[in-house]
């Protein structure tokens, strides 16, 4: 039997994105499309968003986007409105956090909405490290008075 020489076979080729680094250009919205911010991913290729239109909607990621493109929850989206029902829309595109910003500056998304971007990577220092001067002496007195009450007999 011959040696395989190769790296394996197209589910090894399947993950890459050569145009990933290219900029694209900014789509902005047409008749019957509308932005949104993902509320909740709902699974089997569906979320909930709120539209910017003041409408909370069920969309259903279209199979262009579904394996290829990952939507998580607070990403910014293009949807397309359906004619016959108003509460469910489809995604189009995801827009990127750079997008979302001049999205912002043009005046097409409202000021109010905050990017996420890198939500997960983001660390709160206060929620590790307390303020030194007001929560760590606070909880320090507290266990001292805890174990001053307790006398070393009763245990």
């Amino acid at each position: 039997m011959p040696k395989n020489k190769g790296k394996g076979g197209k589910n090894r080729r399947r993950g890459k994105n050569e145009n990933e680094s290219m900029k694209r250009e900014l789509v902005y919205k047409e008749d019957g499309q509308e932005y949104g911010k993902v509320e909740k991913m709902l699974g089997n290729g569906r979320l909930e968003a709120y539209c910017f239109d003041g409408v909370k909607r069920l969309c259903h990621i279209r199979g262009k986007l579904r394996k290829k493109v990952w939507i998580n929850q607070g990403d910014i989206i293009l949807v397309g409105l359906r004619d016959y029902q108003d509460t469910k829309a489809d995604v189009i595109m995801k827009y990127n956090p750079d997008e979302v910003r001049n999205l912002k500056t043009y005046g097409e998304i409202p000021e109010s909405v905050k990017i996420e971007e890198d939500a997960d990577i983001a660390f709160d220092h206060t929620a590790v490290f307390p303020d030194d001067a007001g929560d760590s002496a606070e909880s320090d007195s507290e266990t001292d008075k805890s174990d001053s009450e307790e006398d070393i007999d009763d245990i």
